[in-house]
This record gives C-alpha cells, structure tokens and sequence, in this order.
C-alpha cells in the first residue's frame, strides 16, 4: 500500500522539526553522543572487494541484547542511532530493533546494500519508525569489485520512491579500483531524477585513510557537483571535508570519535570508528561521561587523512558549538575573497538570532524574546551549568513506545 502523498509530507515535516531539536541539543551540549553506529549483524550477503566490514559466517546478534545496547545509548544521552553491519536486513528482528531507537525518542537510520527490499519490506520499515536509509551504489555494471550496481537496484530505488515514508540518500563512489568513474554521475543522475538526497564518497584504505583521487575521478567529482543540488549540511560538508579529500589534501580538524560520535561493534565495545576498531574497545555498559570527555580532546593520528563522513559531520556541529563565526566562514565561504559570507537564508536569520554582537552590545528585549522562543519550538531549554558547558533538555517522551 503506497503512503497517501499528505502523510508523507507531514512526516517529511516532522523529521525536518527532530533534526532541527537535534541540531539545537548538540550545539547547546557537548557532553553527549550526536551519533552512534551500532551493528546487529556482521554476516552480509556481498562480498565487495575494497570492503573490511562484515564476513560470511556470523550469527545476528540476539535481539534482546539489542534492546539493551539501545537503552544504554539512550542512557548516555545519544541523539541519532544508525544501524549498519554487514547487512542489518538479515537481523531477524531488525524492525523491533528500530522501534527501540524510536521508543528513546532518537532518530533511527539505517546503512544497507538494498538487496533485500521489497514493498512489503519497505512498508514494514515505515511501519517501525525508519527515519532515514541510505544506500551506497559503486557501478553501474556489477563487477568483480562490487555487485552493489544500478542495473541491480534501479527497482529498489523505484519502490523506494513508491512506498517509502523515510528520507532515502543515495551515495555514489569514486576511486579504489571501481573501474568506470563515470559511472559515479550516472548514479547521481538517476538518484536526483527520483528525488533523493545524494551524496559522493571517495572509497578509502583498510584503515580509513585517503586514496586521492585520479585526474579523471577529479573530473566526475566536479561534475557531480555542477549537476546535484545538496541540502544544506551536505554543501557545507562539501566545504569544509570534501574539497580537500578529492585533492589528497589532509583536513585541520578536531575528530569527535569515541566521544560525540561512537561504534558499537556486534561484540558490544565501542570504538572510534569502523576503520579504527581496537580503540578504546570499552563495553558500552561501563562507557562513561569521564570517557565521553577524554576522546572530546583526544588527537586522533589518523584524522587528517580521515574520509569516514559520518564522524566529519559530527564535527561540523561542534566546530559552530565552539567557532560559531569561524565555523560560518568555513561552511560556507565567500564568493570572493574579502567578499561577504555567502550565507543560506536561514542561516542569516538564525545567526542574527543567536549569536553574539560583534560590537560586544547586549541583545534586545525583542531580540532574547525570539531566542527564547526559537529554543522552545526546538524543545530545547536550559536547565544548569556544569564544567562550563551548558545542559540542555528535551522535551518530549523518553523510554516509552512512541507512534511512528
């Protein structure tokens, strides 16, 4: 049954309004997870060949072991939880999985190759409460690097767009050894006919390093630019990570794994990444504030080459936290240099709303009034101080089933 075209455009609004609350938390705290990737099955039914993330013989993860680790994320204050693996549709319970995440008030999402969608399996995804999926495409021809190709999941993508009640992005791959890079813009090309969010990766090393790009895979990337039109995060992450990655170039920045962004691997120890698993490798039942604010300031080696987005975007939420205008600057730079930042709309107003004079003058009555109120339509209030960093709640149900 096809989602009536009015509910999914009141959820589309309902999922832009969480990820605004979500946004407003992670800048007003830094003493929780913005992010954790969980995995409740190794096993995937691929075997491609640049990948280091799943094998042929694990068993899925015992269901309620599952719910547990999603009450301790909550615990730990944790705002989104994406479920990768392997291939999380082969987890048996994987929809009571997502209800769990849902029942927490955290946004649920989820990485998969596509293989196994169907309507009806589409249908029960909205059913449990999926508010994101994405799905990486390498080729357009399956080869003997991947067979995750659009020849093979053009008809996914068609159901997705039929039946899906959830955002669905489609990220396209360049370099490691895919043979055609041309295909990466074929791919974005069918994704943006189908009106899906699209993003472009650049494969990386069995450690999570950079492998810079060829002239030619330079070339596409340019291409793919000039032709899809990114959200707002994905072009300011196109700025501040991406321009640099394509031309081998490493990135300044401070890596929030461990602290704002976790990987809970299918043993249940959190690591810093999936490239850098063996560190800190703590169980997440005995992971603690205390761990939560070492990894915060704790040089990463591997973070200049790094190429894994999921934590750069984390990133991005504590650079505006702590270099609100420096982080403006670098998001979304001038057209010219001395020029005026090149600012969104809404960017310009929310700025204009929360961040301090320049000149150092207090706000307006009217001005700390609209704040106020933004703060509240976010769900988002102060309650106290504590290590100089402000805690916020949100408002809204924790720990009981919530209606998707």
């Amino acid at each position: 049954m096809r989602p009536a075209p009015t509910r999914k455009k009141l959820r589309f609004y309902q999922r832009r309004l969480r990820q605004a609350r979500m946004v407003a938390r992670a800048i007003q705290s830094r003493n929780h997870p913005i992010l954790a990737h969980i995995v409740p099955m190794r096993r995937c039914n691929l075997s491609c060949a640049y990948c280091n993330e799943y094998d042929k013989v694990s068993a899925p993860v015992a269901t309620e072991e599952m719910l547990r680790r999603i009450d301790l994320l909550a615990t730990l204050g944790t705002q989104i939880v994406t479920i990768s693996g392997g291939e999380p549709l082969l987890h048996p319970n994987l929809d009571e999985i997502i209800r769990a995440i849902r029942s927490h008030d955290m946004i649920a999402t989820l990485i998969t190759n596509g293989y196994l969608l169907t309507p009806e399996r589409i249908e029960r995804l909205n059913r449990a409460g999926l508010e994101h999926l994405q799905i990486s495409i390498d080729n357009v021809n399956p080869d003997t690097v991947s067979k995750k190709s659009l020849k093979v999941l053009n008809q996914k993508l068609v159901w997705l767009k039929e039946y899906a009640d959830f955002d669905v992005n489609i990220n396209s791959v360049l370099g490691g050894g895919i043979s055609h890079s041309e295909d990466a813009l074929t791919i974005t090309r069918r994704a943006v006919e189908l009106g899906f969010e699209t993003t472009v990766g650049v494969i990386h090393d069995h450690g999570g390093q950079l492998q810079p790009l060829k002239a030619e895979e330079h070339a596409v990337y340019d291409q793919i630019l000039a032709e899809r039109k990114p959200g707002l995060f994905a072009f300011a992450y196109d700025n501040l990570f991406h321009k640099n990655l394509v031309l081998g170039l490493p990135n300044d920045w401070q890596c929030g794994a461990g602290s704002r962004y976790l990987y809970i691997c299918e043993e249940g120890l959190v690591h810093y990444c999936s490239q850098q698993r063996g560190y800190p490798a703590i169980p997440l039942e005995k992971y603690t504030l205390e761990d939560i604010e070492r990894e915060y300031t704790n040089k990463k080696a591997c973070a200049p080459f790094c190429t894994v987005s999921c934590v750069h975007r984390v990133a991005m939420l504590d650079l505006i936290r702590n270099e609100p205008r420096e982080a403006l600057l670098r998001l979304f730079p001038p057209e010219r240099p001395g020029g005026p930042l090149s600012l969104p709309l809404g960017i310009r107003v929310l700025t204009s709303i929360f961040l301090p004079n320049p000149s150092g003058k207090r706000p307006t009555a009217a001005r700390r009034f609209l704040s106020g109120a933004v703060l509240r339509i976010f769900g988002v209030k102060s309650t106290k101080k504590e290590n100089q960093h402000e805690l916020i709640s949100i408002s809204g149900s924790r720990g009981r089933p919530r209606t998707p």
